[in-house]
């Protein structure tokens, strides 16, 4: 197995989506100093969320953690078209993950492992990372999730 981002994802047979395109004011990405902070993505496939619903009360575990997934890669998509390159992202550093759910349900970090077991697979030890799982009343869209990420890359500016 290889040490580039890129070539993981072809052994993982994934394509990263086109970037999220926000409906609302505010960017994707920002970064300072090689620390991209990546705005919170919810499990879009082609423009739409796909999976919806609340964990508790009308959704499993596993259709959660698929959507966790689409929020990562939809995630690392935004990342490296701020940078230019998916081989530019370095190190994951921290990653929240939102789960919609029933004050009564409490698995939201086997949820959210989805997405940190992926970025595990992607970005090998550097994909390892400090990370929350909360569980909140409802999120946009009826997404079941939601994932922020921090996230080091190696911009055009700090390396021509």
């Amino acid at each position: 197995m290889t040490d580039l981002p890129s070539a993981r994802l072809e052994e993982l047979g994934l394509v990263l989506p086109e970037p999220a395109v926000p409906s609302f004011d505010y960017v994707p990405v920002t970064d300072n100093a090689g620390v991209l902070y990546v705005s919170g993505q919810l499990p879009k496939q082609d423009g739409t969320v796909r999976i919806t619903g609340t964990l508790g009360a009308d959704l499993g575990i596993e259709e959660a953690q698929e959507a966790a997934r689409v929020c990562v890669l939809q995630g690392i998509a935004c990342a490296a078209a701020h940078v230019g390159s998916v081989d530019a992202l370095e190190r994951i550093l921290r990653v929240t993950g939102f789960v919609a759910s029933t004050p009564d349900f409490h698995d939201q970090p086997r949820v959210i492992d989805a997405a940190s077991e992926l970025l595990g697979r992607i970005f090998g030890e550097k994909g390892r990372h400090a990370r929350s799982a909360v569980g909140v009343a409802a999120l946009p869209r009826r997404a079941p999730v939601e994932i922020e990420l921090i996230l080091t890359a190696r911009t055009p500016e700090a390396h021509p």
